[in-house]
C-alpha cells in the first residue's frame, strides 16, 4: 500500500510540473501565415464609369453626330469608359431613350444637341443618380444636369475668315439648319469673320428649317451661287450634304463644319471649321471622375483646343494660309477677342 501510495503522488508532481512548464497553453491551433498577394497592389479596381450618347441624326453623316461619337469613343480610350449610343433620335422618342438609359444605371448621358433640352430637364429631374450633359448648350440644373459646348461664334468666325480670304467674286454664302442659338451663333460669326478680313465682303444667309432636308440646302446653295457667292459652308447636320454637292455641281468652293469633311469633295472643300467634342466631352467626364464635376454650362473654344480648321487644301496660297493662321492665333492667344468686334 506505501508503495502504491508513493507512485500516485509522483505522477500528481509530474502533472503538475508539466502544467506550470507549458503555462496552461490553449489547445487552438495556430494558423500558418497566409501570404499577401496584393500586398503591393494599388487600390482595389473600381468598375468603369458608364456613358451613352444620345444624337439627333445618324453617326454617317461625316459631320454633327460623327463627331460626337468619335467623342464618345475618346471618353472610352481616355477613361476606360463603358459606353453606349442611341442615333437618329427623333424629339418625340428624347424623353423615353434618356429615361432608358437611367434606369440602366448609366452615370453619365450626353444629349448631342441644344434639341434635347426640354427632355434631359424633365429626366433629369426624376433620376438625380444619372448625370445629364447637353452639348450646343450653356443651360444647366442643380444636381445633375449640365452642359458643355464649342463656341459657336469662334467657329463659324473662323469659317468667315477662311472664306473672306478666298472669295474672289466677294460674295460668300452660309446656309444654317434651325434657327436656334448655336446656329444663329455660327452664322453672326460667320459673317463678322468675312467683314474682319475683307470689311467689303457681300455674306448671304439663310435658314432651311430643319436639319435633315438636304434637297432644300442644295437648292439654297445653288440660289446663293446664282447670286454671286463662291464659296458656300452650311451648318444644318446631315442637311450640310446638300450644299456640298450644290459646291461640288457648280465647281465652287465650300467650307465644311464640325469634323474634316474634306473627303466629301476633295477637289472643292478648302478646309473645315472643327467643333471638337472629342477633345470636350472626355474633358467633361474626366471631372466628373475626379469630382470636381459641378452643374455648369461650360464654353469651349479655340483656347481649349475645342474649335480650330482642318487641314488646308487646294485654291489656297501660302499668303492667304498666312493670314488664316494669323487671325487663329490671334484668338488663341487671346490678342483678338472675337465677340468686341
Amino acid at each position: 500500500m506505501k508503495k502504491t501510495l508513493t507512485f500516485l503522488l509522483l505522477l500528481v508532481f509530474l502533472a503538475t510540473s508539466i502544467l506550470a512548464a507549458t503555462g496552461c497553453q490553449s489547445t487552438a491551433t495556430t494558423p500558418e501565415p497566409v501570404e499577401d498577394n496584393h500586398a503591393d497592389d494599388t487600390e482595389p479596381a473600381t468598375e468603369p464609369i458608364r456613358v451613352a450618347l444620345l444624337m439627333s441624326g445618324p453617326i454617317s453623316d461625316q459631320g454633327w453626330n460623327a463627331m460626337a461619337y468619335q467623342g464618345l469613343l475618346a471618353v472610352q480610350e481616355d477613361h476606360g469608359a463603358e459606353i453606349a449610343f442611341s442615333e437618329s433620335v427623333s424629339q418625340s422618342d428624347m424623353e423615353e431613350v434618356f429615361r432608358g438609359y437611367a434606369q440602366s444605371g448609366f452615370d453619365v448621358v450626353f444629349g448631342h444637341g441644344f434639341e434635347f433640352q426640354d427632355a434631359a430637364f424633365r429626366v433629369a429631374e426624376e433620376y438625380h443618380e444619372t448625370i445629364f450633359i447637353l452639348t450646343s448648350n450653356t443651360n444647366f440644373q442643380d444636381p445633375n444636369l449640365g452642359s458643355v459646348t464649342d463656341n459657336g461664334f469662334e467657329k463659324g468666325f473662323l469659317a468667315g475668315v477662311v472664306a473672306g480670304v478666298a472669295s474672289e467674286s466677294g460674295t460668300v454664302g452660309f446656309i444654317g439648319g434651325m434657327e436656334i442659338p448655336p446656329i444663329r451663333a455660327g452664322m453672326d460669326g460667320f459673317e463678322a469673320g468675312a467683314k474682319y478680313v475683307n470689311p467689303d465682303t457681300n455674306v448671304l444667309t439663310t435658314f432651311i428649317g430643319n436639319f435633315e432636308d438636304a434637297g432644300a440646302a442644295k437648292e439654297l446653295a445653288l440660289a446663293m451661287i446664282d447670286s454671286g457667292a463662291d464659296v458656300v459652308m452650311a451648318q444644318a447636320d446631315s442637311a450640310s450634304l446638300g450644299t456640298i454637292e450644290a459646291v461640288v455641281e457648280q465647281n465652287i468652293k465650300g467650307i465644311g463644319i464640325n469634323a474634316d469633311q474634306s473627303s466629301l469633295a476633295p477637289d472643292n472643300m478648302l478646309t473645315s471649321s472643327l467643333a471638337g467634342y472629342n477633345v470636350a466631352m472626355s474633358l467633361v467626364v474626366g471631372s466628373i471622375i475626379d469630382g470636381t464635376w459641378v452643374p455648369s454650362g461650360q464654353v469651349m473654344g479655340v483656347a481649349e483646343g475645342v474649335n480650330g480648321l482642318a487641314p488646308y487644301h487646294q485654291a489656297l496660297s501660302a499668303e492667304q494660309i498666312a493670314r488664316i493662321e494669323e487671325v487663329r492665333e490671334d484668338i488663341a492667344s487671346g490678342r483678338l477677342n472675337v465677340r468686341d468686334l
